[in-house]
């Protein structure tokens, strides 16, 4: 009984954290979050980030929003010596800050956790596909330097949303794709 309590706990943890609501950030400002964003460290349950994440480096995010609130991002990052890109748009949901979008193969659902607008973004993803449930948290920056207190309080949460620290990737800086 006595070892079957904690694997009892955990999975009520688990089940708590798999219902509970992800949190948006409060009044979120679209016009203060629109504009250059750099990918400073990414967690996922993905097994191509898994795959991929020791070769990655920062890309840059462009944030910006169409009048009807939906958010468009261009991302560039460098893959294979090649700049990539890739343009995304996702729909308003229920507030602004949290952001949906509905392809052949996935739904995707991305929410503004918290921002301070000028320094950092942290940032949650999920994509629902046939398979299980892919879950990222990434933590964006105004530039490509992170602070130590602010990896510190990324790290943080990662165990709050099933995410174990084996599946970070602090990613270098890169100035190939600018």
């Amino acid at each position: 009984m006595k070892v079957m309590l904690p694997s009892l706990a955990l999975a009520l943890l688990c089940l708590l954290q798999a219902g509970a609501e992800v949190p948006v950030q409060p009044d979120f400002n679209t016009e203060k979050f629109a504009g250059t964003w750099h990918l400073a460290a990414a967690v996922s349950n993905c097994s191509v980030f898994l795959k991929m994440k020791d070769g990655m480096k920062s890309s840059i995010i462009t944030v910006s929003f169409t009048p009807e609130g939906n958010l468009a991002m261009k991302l560039v990052w460098s893959l294979l010596d090649k700049c990539q890109q890739f343009e995304l748009l996702l729909q308003r949901g229920r507030q602004a800050g949290h952001y949906m979008g509905t392809s052949v193969q996935e739904k995707r659902d991305l929410r503004v956790m918290e921002t301070d607008y000028s320094h950092y973004a942290i940032m949650h993803e999920v994509q629902h596909s046939e398979q299980k449930p892919r879950i990222a948290l990434q933590l964006f920056t105004r530039d490509q330097e992170v602070s130590p207190q602010l990896l510190q309080k990324f790290e943080e949460l990662i165990p709050t949303m099933g995410l174990t620290k084996d599946m970070l990737a602090i990613l270098p800086k890169s100035g190939e794709c600018q």
